[in-house]
């Protein structure tokens, strides 16, 4: 049985309610597209672990950049205040 509908909205016909069952992930890592109807396939789960951890890693260097900004701008105005 399909889920009760929400105030105002409209029942889908059958055609529509098929199409909406079909899941399907599509997302860009690096050099490749990944794009898999079965999203819990262990080769799509280790691509995205992959990309997650690139991310990760690309953070952490952001992180330190800003903080080697931060402080190179903290001694700035330490020089600054001693004039």
């Amino acid at each position: 049985d399909p889920p009760p509908l929400e105030e105002g909205e409209i029942q889908p016909k059958q055609e529509e309610q098929e199409e909406e069952d079909v899941v399907e992930i599509g997302t860009t890592t690096g050099e490749r597209d990944v794009v898999d109807p079965d999203p819990f396939t262990s080769e799509s789960a280790q691509i995205l672990i992959g990309e997650i951890m690139g991310c990760n890693r690309d953070l952490e260097n952001i992180k330190k950049n800003i903080n080697d900004v931060l402080q190179k701008n903290k001694n700035i105005i330490d020089v600054l205040g001693r004039v």
